[in-house]
């Protein structure tokens, strides 16, 4: 028997290049014990829509064909589990969860006849896998088997007790499996991942154990037998296995994978420690690698994280800090964080020139902050806080990893990239968003109110949901869970219809008429200021054109 798995659940693969970012927060460095990550998926021209599988049983000899982004040859089949998980979104009813992120790498590892590319492989082990650390095992046996036909990539691999990150890269046309290193995150720890390689020098065991095709050092290290030895076959290192760097082997940094990528890790890192000292690595991120070439792995933040801090931290456009987007007259009359494409340019002179690259970004298809707790029964445990376009301008909706049917604002055939529909999560967000993005200073107070109303509600009733969900039998959560998923849906899809609503009332002509608590009221209408940068940058360019003369 042969089936069909879609592996392109959220297409962002397919337009994301130096596009995702991923944030890991170990249980004990969370505010509760739960384990939490992210997952920002950026690039243009996509709606990121959220998926469900259900779990299933399967016959001997079911198979599966594979259908990735992109034109695949036919007739390409992976065999079935006896038995799969469901899987919402990104998290398994184990509350087993795998985000990722693109770093390219070496462009000769990839090998276009492997069977797997990154997505698939992510669905595949999250079908298979009860423990973060068994579906980085699942991952290894499954490229050895199949094949791998992406370029490098970075995943976060966690459960309700573990947070893991793995570093994987093909090996080139012709060979099977990949070279690949995972580490756990320290229980007291925060890490994060953008579109760049990360992983550098990481323990070793004395000697491999022969049973199995992977080293392992428990609860700390697992990584590929030949990691090593396929570095120095293919000429990327000559130096001993101890002093061996994942990174500098297979995805070493340039000036743009430094500032577009690392700088990211930076900025969130710099949220939850000293600032002093993470600005010390300023340097760093001026490409000033003679001084200092690599960012902390992870770090113990200075105070244990929420959720609330993580969407917050998946907001970030270097406020407050020496990239800030707002604070030049490159944010333009409106202070906005918001850049159009590319990220390079060149001036009239021909000098080339950048742009800053933050967590925070239009082109996101979705976006989500995930959690696991162990205290709870893995129905109502883990969640996944979600929705469509850029977390900036969006509420996170409370997805819990029982439920059993996707929400219509969510579902795939509800969100056409090439048709606008207000039944549509994607548009209806991007139709806030693209008001916004223009008229930042202006208008981001009316959707940050409405923002915090929403995710206010739905923090204060999941405490009554999850300990009434913990009471009931699985079948009757799996029915009460998926029906307040879907309550929550609606509410912010009403929500988001009336903010758009008053927002082109209330800002019609680029006057703002005044309001209280999301509703118009009487009074004098004012017209917002220009940001200071952008005046006087105007002065500067123009000189005395429009100085007003002084009054006689």
């Amino acid at each position: 028997m042969k089936k069909l798995i879609l592996s392109a659940i959220l297409l962002c693969a397919a337009v994301a290049a130096f596009a995702c970012t991923n944030l890991i927060v170990a249980r004990k460095a969370s505010v509760d014990g739960s384990v939490m990550c992210t997952y920002n998926c950026d690039g243009f021209g996509f709606a990121s829509s959220l998926s469900i599988s259900l779990p299933g049983r399967h016959a001997d000899g079911e198979q599966i064909a594979i259908r990735g982004w992109g034109p695949q040859p036919a007739g390409r089949y992976v065999a079935e589990a006896p038995y799969t998980y469901g899987v919402v979104g990104l998290m398994n009813e184990n509350q087993v969860t795998i985000v990722e992120t693109t770093w390219d790498g070496r462009r000769e590892l990839m090998d276009r006849e492997g069977f797997l590319d990154y997505f698939t492989l992510m669905n595949l082990a999250l079908q298979r896998s009860t423990t973060a650390r068994e579906a980085i095992v699942t991952m290894h046996e499954l490229v050895q088997e199949y094949g791998y036909n992406a370029t490098g990539e970075s995943f976060a691999v966690c459960d309700k007790e573990e947070a893991w990150i793995m570093e994987l890269i093909g090996k080139g046309p012709g060979r099977k499996g990949a070279v690949w290193v995972a580490l756990r995150v320290p229980d007291d720890c925060i890490c994060a991942y953008a579109n760049a390689s990360r992983i550098r020098q990481f323990p070793q065991v004395r000697k491999p154990d022969k049973k199995k095709t992977y080293c392992e050092i428990p609860g700390v290290c697992m990584y590929a037998r030949d990691v090593v030895t396929f570095a120095r076959e293919m000429g990327y290192y000559s130096g001993s296995d101890a002093d061996f760097s994942f990174r500098e082997a297979y995805g070493p940094l340039d000036f743009s994978a430094i500032r577009y990528c690392e700088a990211r890790v930076w900025s969130f890192f710099r949220h939850h420690y000293d600032t002093a000292e993470m600005d010390a690595y300023l340097p760093f991120l001026n490409g000033r690698t003679d001084i200092c070439d690599h960012l902390p792995l992870w770090i113990k933040p200075n105070a244990p994280l929420s959720v609330r801090d993580l969407m917050n931290d998946m907001r970030d456009h270097y406020e407050g800090t020496a990239l800030d987007m707002t604070a030049d007259v490159s944010a333009g009359p409106w202070a906005s964080p918001y850049r159009n494409q590319p990220v390079n340019f060149f001036s009239s002179d021909s000098t080339a020139m950048f742009r800053e690259r933050p967590i925070g970004c239009q082109q996101s298809g979705m976006t989500m902050v995930c959690q696991m707790r162990d205290w709870l029964p893995d129905a109502v445990g883990g969640v996944t806080y979600f929705n469509m376009d850029d977390a900036t301008m969006v509420a996170y909706v409370p997805v819990y990893c029982g439920i059993n049917r996707v929400p219509e604002p969510f579902r795939r055939e509800n969100n056409d990239i090439r048709e606008f529909s207000t039944g549509s999560a994607f548009w209806m967000n991007n139709f806030v968003a693209n008001m916004v993005y223009p008229r930042w200073s202006a208008m981001i107070g009316d959707l940050r109110d409405a923002q915090k109303e929403l995710e206010d509600y739905y923090a204060e009733d999941q405490k009554a949901v999850e300990e009434q969900a913990a009471r009931m039998t699985p079948g009757e959560r799996t029915d009460f869970l998926t029906r307040k998923t879907e309550e929550y849906t609606d509410k912010m899809m009403k929500r988001w219809d009336r903010l758009a609503k008053f927002l082109i009332v209330k800002h019609n002509d680029q006057i703002a008429q005044p309001s209280e608590n999301g509703e118009l009221t009487r009074g004098r209408r004012t017209s917002p200021a220009y940001s200071p940068a952008f005046i006087d940058a105007v002065k500067a360019q123009t000189g005395d054109r429009y100085v007003k003369p002084a009054e006689k």
